[in-house]
């Protein structure tokens, strides 16, 4: 059994029914008493009547990864009551609404059941349907107070700062609370032998998601353009994007909005507009999923055949087709990689949490720029939709971004002649012009053959010239992206290689495994192409495994196909089904393999 401040809970209910709003209470009021602590929202994709779950883990070392047991279930759908009471850890707790009876079938030996009547006192106590099915989630927030030891002071506050201007709201809130807590004070001990215990490790943290982080670095980069079709689990960054320029890209002079935000009929259209967007000068991008990018292809394919330069945010979720929209995945690696027909290999950022969203958002558009190429953030369902405790964002009023190689004016009436494609710096980056800067410059973009100086071609040479120098601008970019995070233990004869949002869950796995004896080294790849620091890590451990979330190990593939390191020298931990990976799933792969039996 966990203890103070190390425990996991989670809260079942139906889709629809506004738990949402009494889980991010739980999670904050936590928070607020300087614990560490963050939530998993496992939500259908339907609007209404599934279930939903809710879990929150509590980590006084800081550990953010699912959690691969949990302490106390709060179960409140009828439906899901025998999944419930099976994930309760053997000495925890199930809490659920004793208004109806328990089914006798579902108790289970080795954990302790708590009924309260949630249901009943509501109706007792509440006018309206709508009222009573709200309030009954705070209800389970007041109990939950009780059990946890959660501050009542902090729930008091924060109910005052969300209703403190519609006092009727804030009477209800306050009762339903007070109802849950004295009901559970009344009935059990508490607090239960896991409870919370006031700390100050959040001081320097933030609680953010990852698409509202992506949304905020689109506006610390200047991007002045987004285009996007709605899509799960992407839409939010868009809206979060929106509601920044309508704070920050408003001329207050005279009222004008300095932005553009396009809803296309379609993802196809949405990537154009980008693009041209980001042909005309303005920094642009657009926000998708997996069925996105899939749509985008060929319009992806004429920004890097003509090197125009875009950002695009694919918030990966499960596939293929529609798949599994509000579950997480890792399985747009390839397409990403290598989108669009022919010959064609892109600039990939992999961030690891919403901090890094922000971070590697404006890394993508400063990228985009410098390399005239698309370039792309790939986050995912977790890390996009779910809070996270992060530490504070920097921001540097002094950042400019980085144009790349643009003439103006002036510098363009000193060429003689001005010619789109050519490589005078031999790294594969000719200098561009922006429409209506001069007439010496680029006035028009060609999808189709063209040569070195924009012209129209099926000259074979002249086409082979032209590919190689994006090959060569590609390769060049390998020590521009983010490096790699590697972590070294004396003694490693085991590698732990991975990406993006498995790192919470392979860093803790690291630390469980030295505890048991077994030393790794850790490599946290961050960016596409692959780096001389990557190929140096690879190879030099007996075991090196590769740790992602597909079906196809399709990092693994990647790193065959581009660095050629033999494919059957990385041993696959992969985990797919659509949840947050957990560290205890690392761990009893590595053991597994270690101990030589079979997988």
């Amino acid at each position: 059994m966990s203890g103070i401040n190390d425990f996991a809970f989670k809260m079942g209910t139906v889709n629809g029914t506004g738990s949402a709003s009494a889980n991010t209470l739980l999670m904050q009021a936590i928070f607020r008493m300087g614990i560490p602590v963050t939530g998993k929202n496992i939500f259908p994709s339907n609007i209404q009547g599934l279930p939903t779950w809710y879990e929150v883990r509590v980590s006084k070392d800081g550990h953010t990864a699912r959690p691969s047991t949990v302490d106390l279930v709060v179960a409140l759908n009828p439906a899901t009551y025998a999944k419930d009471v099976a994930t309760v850890a053997p000495g925890g707790y199930l809490v659920y609404d004793s208004t109806w009876p328990l089914d006798p079938d579902l108790v289970r030996e080795g954990i302790t059941i708590l009924g309260i009547p949630f249901g009943k006192m509501c109706v007792e106590t509440f006018e309206g349907d709508r009222d009573r099915t709200l309030l009954r989630n705070i209800v389970y927030v007041g109990s939950l107070a009780a059990l946890l030891d959660i501050d009542m002071g902090v729930i008091e506050q924060m109910l005052t700062e969300k209703f403190g201007k519609k006092p009727k709201l804030l009477a209800s809130n306050h009762t339903a609370i007070k109802l849950g807590y004295d009901y559970a004070k009344a009935n059990f001990t508490c607090p239960l032998p896991f409870r919370l215990e006031k700390m100050d490790a959040t001081g320097d943290s933030i609680l953010i998601d990852g698409n509202t982080a992506c949304a905020l670095g689109a506006l610390y980069a200047g991007a002045t353009v987004g285009a996007w079709y709605p899509i799960t689990p992407a839409t939010a960054l868009m809206e979060a994007f929106k509601s920044f320029c309508e704070k920050y890209r408003v001329d207050k002079a005279t009222g004008l909005h300095n932005y553009a935000i396009i809803q296309a009929e379609d993802e196809l259209s949405a990537a154009g507009i980008a693009i041209g967007a980001g042909w005309a000068g303005a920094r642009a991008f657009t926000n998708t999923s997996g069925p996105g990018i899939s749509l985008m292809q060929e319009f992806i394919g004429l920004a890097y055949y003509t090197d125009i330069p875009a950002v695009f945010i694919d918030v990966q979720r499960c596939g293929p087709a529609t798949g599994m929209p509000t579950r997480t995945q890792q399985a747009d690696l390839l397409t990403l990689a290598y989108a669009s027909h022919g010959d064609t290999k892109h600039l990939l950022l992999f961030p690891a949490n919403p901090k890094e969203c922000f971070e590697m958002t404006v890394e993508a558009f400063d990228l985009a720029d410098r390399y005239q190429t698309p370039v792309f953030v790939a986050s995912d369902l977790d890390i996009g939709m779910n809070d996270w405790m992060v530490k504070r964002f920097q921001w540097d009023d002094s950042y400019k971004p980085d144009r790349g190689k643009v003439l103006d004016a002036a510098a363009l009436e000193k060429v003689k002649k001005f010619s789109r494609y050519l490589d005078v710096d031999g790294d594969g980056i000719a200098a561009r012009t922006l429409p209506g800067v001069g007439g010496k410059g680029a006035y028009f973009v060609r999808g189709s053959g063209h040569d070195k100086h924009g012209l129209y071609t099926e000259d074979s040479d002249a086409y082979q010239e032209l590919v190689d120098r994006l090959k060569r601008k590609f390769e060049g970019a390998a020590e521009h992206v983010p490096a790699p995070e590697i972590l070294h233990q004396a003694g490693s004869e085991v590698a732990l290689v991975t990406i993006g949002g498995c790192d919470a869950a392979v860093r803790e796995a690291a630390d469980l495994l030295r505890a048991e004896g077994i030393h790794t080294d850790f490599m946290r790849i961050r960016g596409f192409p692959f780096s001389n620091e990557v190929r140096a890590f690879l190879g030099r451990h007996e075991h090196t495994f590769v740790i992602e979330q597909n079906r196809d190990a399709q990092l693994r593939s990647l790193i065959g196909i581009e660095l050629g390191f033999a494919r059957d020298q990385m041993i696959p931990i992969l985990d797919y089904g659509g949840m947050p990976l957990s560290a205890q799933k690392v761990v009893d792969a590595v053991k597994t393999h270690l101990a030589g039996v079979p997988a």
